[in-house]
């Protein structure tokens, strides 16, 4: 037991230590509300008070990594929207090729009512509920098209030399994270290669709070009846890390998948694979990945290359190896995004890139030997457009002049979920960058474009030949 006066002593000194870290946060605030209010009264031209919190918010958060920042409410909604895979609105993918020109639609979703209200490929977006949308960005045109369920929203459309004045009813939109290589005559997905029936192929374009489920029901659906299985992660830039865990503990039985650890390299927590899988262990598996494949995609990578369950095939990762946390502000209206750990692959290797790790460092997940395949700009338009075509049949048959970048963010998250169950989110945006020099896409066939898909199919067919003639 502590003597009497030895323990008053400690209490007095934990208290003096708190106060003093109380006091100094309290004058720093007091510091910065101060500031604010000189601004106020005496800048030559009045300020928002918002505009001004928001920016100490933002210098705040810009002294740390490039994954830390301040998300303010109008960011918020749309960040949590893209995580649970559903919003409010019509259902169409839009884009703006340059600032000053009008939002311009991509193609409507399959189901949309947008698709039912007519609204097709290439239509631009000149006002929305009688108020001129022509010159504004795509993100307040984009609010301004969501909206409760079953309300109406009106919009007036340029087509060609046309001018169109359509009505809308928004409906609940689900976004969709696991897709397959083309849809069939009911616009179905069909998971099957359509070069090669007896090769699954799936596709992830993120991992939200649905994707888990996806993805099971389509294993389950396929019910192991193929000879070979592509997992295809390029341009997907993350998503949430339980789901990340979760759909690499569908294809393997035991070991590591990811490890986080904290300030210091403290280990924080391990996930483990259980036992039972969705894929026949014998069956022969590739996942392909590219320079935006990001965060959860590269946990789902690198688990699966370090347990030899499947190979890697396309180019090097993103590397993206932060774990963000989303903290809510002013009760659930805003929130501050902020990096509280690093994840590391089974086999303990770094998947992060340090601001000045060069090419010959440790860092994202590798194609194996023989199949790393890096395309050519052509073949990146090329292929891009033929992809759209099998994922929209809207988009057949319109002139591919018309098809150019897109502007789609994929939600890239690498979240421990806080006590409100909320994760953290970064953009990672494919881009494609345009060029009129650059050929459009001719009769080739995706199978034809696609070296990379291409040389992993062939390598799984090859090897189980191999096996099977042994």
């Amino acid at each position: 037991m502590l003597p009497r006066n030895l323990t008053i002593v400690c209490i007095a000194l934990v208290v003096s230590t708190a106060c003093h870290l109380l006091h100094r946060r309290t004058k720093t605030a007091m510091m910065v509300g101060e500031a604010m209010e000189m601004i106020d009264r005496f800048y030559v031209e009045p300020v928002e008070s918002r505009d001004l919190m928001i920016a100490a918010m933002n210098g705040m958060t810009s002294n740390l990594d490039q994954h830390s920042e301040y998300i303010p409410p109008q960011d918020y909604q749309t960040f949590q929207d893209s995580i649970q895979q559903e919003f409010a609105g019509i259902g169409i993918y839009v884009d703006q090729p340059n600032p000053d020109e009008p939002v311009r639609v991509i193609t409507p979703l399959v189901g949309s009512p947008a698709l039912r209200a007519g609204i097709l490929p290439g239509d631009a977006i000149l006002n929305v509920d009688g108020e001129d949308v022509s010159t504004m960005d795509i993100r307040d045109v984009s609010s301004r098209l969501r909206g409760p369920i079953g309300t109406t929203v009106k919009l007036d459309l340029k087509r060609g030399d046309e001018s169109i004045d359509t009505a809308v009813q928004r409906d609940r939109i689900e976004i969709e994270s696991v897709i397959g290589d083309h849809r069939d005559e009911n616009s179905s997905w069909v998971y099957r290669l359509e070069s090669n029936p007896n090769v699954a192929y799936i596709k992830m374009t993120s991992f939200g709070d649905k994707t888990v489920n996806e993805l099971r029901s389509v294993l389950i659906d396929l019910d192991n009846q193929f000879d070979a299985l592509v997992l295809d992660l390029r341009g997907n830039g993350g998503g949430l890390l339980t789901a990340a865990v979760d759909v690499a503990d569908m294809f393997l039985n035991s070991g590591k998948i990811v490890s986080t650890k904290t300030r210091g390299g403290v280990l924080e927590e391990q996930a483990v694979a259980t036992e039972g899988v969705l894929v026949d262990s014998d069956k022969p598996m590739a996942i392909l990945i590219d320079q935006d494949s990001a965060s959860a995609s590269e946990i789902v990578a690198a688990a699966l290359q370090d347990a030899g369950r499947a190979i890697i095939g396309g180019t090097r990762s993103f590397g993206k190896g932060t774990v963000q946390n989303i903290l809510p502000l002013e009760y659930g209206r805003s929130a501050l995004r902020l990096t509280v750990a690093k994840y590391y692959r089974p086999s303990d290797q770094n998947i992060h890139r340090g601001k000045d790790d060069g090419e010959d460092d440790v860092w994202g997940v590798t194609p194996d030997e023989g199949l790393a395949v890096e395309l050519d700009l052509p073949q990146l338009r090329r292929l891009m457009i033929l992809r759209q075509e099998a994922s929209f049949p809207s988009l057949k048959g319109i002139d591919r002049e018309a098809l150019q970048q897109t502007t789609n963010p994929v939600p890239d998250v690498d979240a421990v979920p806080t006590e409100d169950g909320i994760p953290a989110e970064d953009e990672v945006v494919p881009t494609i960058p345009i060029d009129e020099d650059v050929p459009i896409a001719d009769d080739a066939t995706i199978w034809e474009l696609d070296e990379p898909l291409k040389r992993v199919v062939e390598r799984m067919l090859t090897t189980q030949q191999s096996q099977q003639a042994a």
